[in-house]
């Protein structure tokens, strides 16, 4: 089927970890164009209450549904769909949402150990949704949830190029490794779309090999069955959008390097 539309795909995150997902929708849907969202002005969202923040996405949507009309939002954030991705479609049920939760149910799948540790933000990791999901598709398995306070915030200055520690990495995800009665930890399911960006450091500093299971392109898969696909190339331009309206340098300067105008 041929859609006539040239809407533009919205991809939404609190920061600059959705460009993972980003990466991944360009590869299966080169013909569309999209509108990066990045919610700096709330970043980061584990310092939120939930029902301000609940508030604050919604209403931000409105903003964003009016003023850029998408075929499709994504929502590359597990912080945020888990928590208000319900609320976002009551308050707009004519927009598609595709969602991004912890992957639960693949890691439950392909574990040997039955050890399986879920690496998020501690607002991913207190969240019903995601325990839901344990109960649902992993309750054969021990599952371990780790909520760091400070691994987005690193991965955001390793996108843009600053340096950090091993030291203070590594801290971060050691919690993640069991070793009980000789079954070992194998998989970690990566619940922040920034964490990604650190996966090779991640195995550098890992005390054992595992598997670091990434979502993105299963959140582009989904995506790219919701959105017709076009004869021909949208016209226009893929654009970044910051919340604060003051994104610095180095920020501008990657957006620019995954080819998106800052507008």
């Amino acid at each position: 089927m041929t859609a006539t539309s040239a809407k533009p795909v919205l991809m939404f995150d609190s920061g600059i970890g959705g460009l993972t997902v980003l990466r991944e929708a360009r590869v299966l849907m080169p013909e569309r164009h999209f509108t990066y969202v990045a919610d700096d002005a709330g970043f980061p969202y584990g310092g939120w209450e939930e029902p301000a923040l609940k508030a604050h996405i919604v209403e931000l949507f409105g903003k964003l549904l009016n003023e850029h009309d998408p075929e499709v939002c994504v929502i590359a954030c597990n912080t945020a769909f888990t928590l208000v991705g319900a609320d976002l479609r009551a308050a707009f049920p004519h927009m598609p949402f595709v969602g991004t939760v912890p992957a639960i149910k693949p890691a439950a799948e392909r574990t040997r150990s039955g050890l399986v540790s879920v690496l998020a933000t501690p607002g991913t990791v207190k969240r019903a949704y995601t325990r839901d999901l344990i109960q649902s598709f992993a309750s054969q398995c021990d599952v371990r949830l780790v909520g760091s306070e400070n691994l987005a915030r690193m991965a955001e200055a390793y996108i843009r190029g600053e340096s950090l520690s091993d030291e203070a990495v590594r801290a971060e995800i050691v919690p993640c490794f069991v070793d009980e009665t000789g079954r070992k930890t194998d998989i970690v399911v990566l619940a922040c779309t920034h964490y990604p960006f650190m996966a090779n450091l991640f195995r550098k500093l890992a005390p054992w090999p595992v598997d670091w299971l990434d979502p993105a392109e299963a959140i582009a898969r989904q995506t790219r069955r919701l959105v017709p696909p076009l004869e021909t190339p949208a016209p226009g331009e893929d654009i970044a959008i910051f919340t604060s309206g003051r994104p610095d340098f180095a920020t501008c300067r990657l957006m620019q390097g995954f080819g998106l105008c800052v507008v």
